[in-house]
């Protein structure tokens, strides 16, 4: 998966039909990096969190630590922007 057509699709939430759409591709995203050797650092491909647990708790850590996207702010007004956010950070943030 092109991680460039992810993050647009990340970009265009904007309701239900587009959320869907960006999960759809997140979830052939990992797919795709499941194809991909563990690097040094842990990764596969773009992604760092390899089981649902660890998924979870980054989206967590991140939402805690941005006060769910407050910062570095603004915090985005439109809930399904902020919950494919949420998912985009369980792939990578640490």
């Amino acid at each position: 998966m092109e991680q460039d057509r992810l993050f647009n699709s990340l970009n265009s939430v904007s309701d239900e039909s587009s959320f869907v759409h960006f999960v759809k591709l997140l979830v052939a995203d990992r797919q795709s990096a499941d194809r991909f050797p563990l690097t040094i650092d842990g990764f596969r491909g773009d992604w760092a969190n390899h089981t649902i647990t660890d998924f979870l708790e980054a989206a967590v850590s991140w939402a805690e630590d941005s006060d769910f996207g407050e910062r570095p702010g603004p915090k985005p007004s439109n809930p399904w922007y902020l919950f494919a956010l949420f998912l985009w950070a369980g792939q990578g943030y640490e």
